[in-house]
């Protein structure tokens, strides 16, 4: 077995003619590094700095952990410091639902009835569900394979875990309704690259996801801050604080009418995930602002501004393609005001000015939605069982 303490003992070569010697960087051997094996075997052989003596016995101090850039040994959970993300984690699980415990069996009916539904609302529907099925999982890839290795606070880390399984179980549920009523999945999945309007929102996240997955990025400078910072907002504040709010409303509205409820149910179980999603990357986006100051320039704020303005615009062109006449109540123009409006209270929660002044809410009973506390189900099929507590909690 090869010791690594042990010098290599060199092949005697047959005499052979002098050659000219080569420089001394190209004969100097490789490096033989320990495999993980061995150093599982054997932890000596890890070099460690000096700096680091005694470290293994340290013991964190809450007051030193930071949502990024922390030294603290992000594998300790406790102390807590951050105990709004551990709520939030306790609350996402005390929520828990599944996809196969909604009944299907009315959806399909009504679906396969050629008088069931209208031609518009069968639109809404399609495309509703062909945004969805790729918008979750563009959050799950951001959180596991961005977000998560770049904050530092454990409390967070946790709440993130969890957020990307109800990613998972919100992709789950929209395969699951595309599965029920028999749609051409081909149709569904692919609309990302098919229909230009669900193009263009997921084509405005994507770099804000790529930046984040880069192996090459990492933060501890004041634009590499900023930068993780900018995609933070763009997806607790545009991604699941406005993009998807057109779509929710569109498919609550149909159950409000007392068709597609299966559906409808299971939307309203994602709006309730969602919502506390984008309350949970509020409270980090304002826990980085409050760490780091500095970030907050007024020329970022200028470039947020942007962001949110061009949001808005490619959300209202989706609910113009969604809608090209009116359907269930709801009609394009509607949405002008609504999207604005939202645009506002995220702002405002972030720490800007309103974009829009003095628009109001056009669907209050959307503010019912998410605001609800304990009450039966919203259409009336059954009382809300799923949390493990018993009692729906939005927040």
């Amino acid at each position: 077995m090869l010791s690594w303490d042990d010098e290599a003992t060199p092949v005697a070569k047959p005499a052979q003619a002098p050659q000219p010697q080569p420089a001394l960087a190209a004969v100097t051997s490789p490096v033989l590094r320990p495999s993980a094996s061995d150093i599982a075997l054997n932890p000596a052989l890890v070099a460690k700095p000096q700096s680091s003596a005694g470290a293994e016995t340290r013991r964190v101090n809450a007051a030193d952990k930071r949502i990024i850039n922390g030294q603290t040994d992000v594998n300790q959970l406790v102390p807590f410091k951050y105990k709004w993300a551990w709520d939030k984690y306790l609350a996402g699980c005390a929520n828990h639902w599944m996809p196969q415990e909604i009944n299907m069996q009315r959806d399909i009916e009504l679906w396969k009835n050629p008088n069931g539904l209208t031609e518009d609302e069968r639109r809404v529907i399609k495309r509703n569900l062909g945004f969805f099925v790729t918008a979750d999982s563009l959050a799950a890839n951001n959180i596991v394979l961005g977000t998560y290795r770049h904050i530092t606070a454990p409390e967070c880390r946790q709440y993130l875990l969890r957020q990307a399984f109800e990613e998972a179980i919100h992709t789950h549920a929209y395969q699951y309704i595309v599965e029920s009523l028999g749609l051409d999945e081909g149709e569904i999945f692919n609309a990302y690259h098919e229909v230009a309007s669900i193009r263009d929102k997921d084509e405005f996240l994507i770099p804000f996801i790529d930046v984040l997955t880069n192996p090459e990025f990492k933060t501890g400078t004041v634009e590499a801050d900023q930068t993780l910072l900018r995609s933070l907002i763009v997806f607790a504040c545009l991604m699941e604080g406005l993009f998807f709010y057109v779509g929710f409303t569109q498919i609550l509205a149909l159950g409000r009418q007392n068709k597609m409820m299966g559906a409808a149910e299971q939307y309203q179980y994602i709006l309730r995930d969602e919502s506390m999603h984008c309350n949970f990357g509020i409270d980090l986006i304002n826990t980085i602002k409050l760490e780091n100051p500095h970030l907050w320039t007024a020329e970022f704020r200028e470039e947020i501004k942007a962001l949110f303005l061009r949001a808005v615009e490619l959300e209202y062109r989706y609910a113009e393609d969604t809608m090209p006449r009116g359907v269930l109540g709801l009609n394009a123009p509607m949405f002008k005001g609504y999207l604005r409006f939202i645009a506002n209270r995220r702002a405002q929660q972030i720490g800007l000015d309103q974009l829009f002044p003095q628009e109001e809410n056009p669907f209050p009973w959307m503010s019912e939605m998410i605001d609800l506390k304990k009450e039966r189900n919203f259409f009336e099929t059954r009382v809300i069982e799923y949390q493990t507590g018993g009692a729906l909690n939005w927040e």
